[in-house]
């Protein structure tokens, strides 16, 4: 197992602590929704580094390939749902984005079947990167940033909706004729 998929592999065991961490002792002591944040923070610098390592270093696996996006998922998912459980996160807003993610995750296993890989779209990086920063700012939950929290959730759900219909136009002969 190489370090890039190991680091996915990190990503995915770091996600029960996290949650610990933010429900389970944060709400018994705040200051632990900072430990909560800091090992999202990890697991979400694990997803930067695993995909520069891979490609800087040809480490490119079909484990990687398969594993990388579920480990975003389950974290990103993860986060969504502990936020809506403190009524830091409307709920419809987590089940559009979770929508997304089980669609897409659809979409590529139906390409899977027929030896085609989806490759991940600059939206649908754009996405991440703004999911992980409102996910960030939600848990610091701090005043002095509620402008920016609220900008970032929304910037979040806009390229989540975005991104979803970009995967859609782009493959979306492999639902209908199963050809790219």
């Amino acid at each position: 197992m190489n370090l890039p998929n190991k680091l996915t592999i990190l990503r995915v065991v770091l996600i029960p602590f996290f949650v610990l961490f933010l429900l389970l002792f944060g709400g018994k002591v705040p200051m632990l929704r900072y430990v909560a944040a800091a090992v999202f923070i990890v697991a979400s610098l694990t997803d930067l580094l695993d995909g520069k390592i891979a490609r800087k270093y040809n480490m490119v696996t079909n484990f990687g390939k398969f594993m990388d996006p579920l480990a975003d998922k389950l974290l990103v998912c993860s986060a969504l749902i502990c936020l809506v459980e403190l009524g830091q996160l409307p709920a419809w807003m987590a089940i559009i984005i979770v929508s997304r993610e089980f669609i897409i995750s659809g979409f590529r296993l139906v390409a899977a079947e027929r030896g085609i890989v989806i490759a991940a779209s600059y939206w649908g990086k754009f996405k991440t990167t703004f999911q992980m920063i409102a996910v960030i700012l939600m848990i610091v939950d701090l005043p002095v940033l509620w402008v920016a929290t609220l900008a970032c959730t929304w910037i979040a759900l806009l390229l989540t909706v975005i991104s979803l219909f970009d995967y859609i136009g782009k493959n979306h002969k492999i639902l209908t004729d199963g050809q790219m």
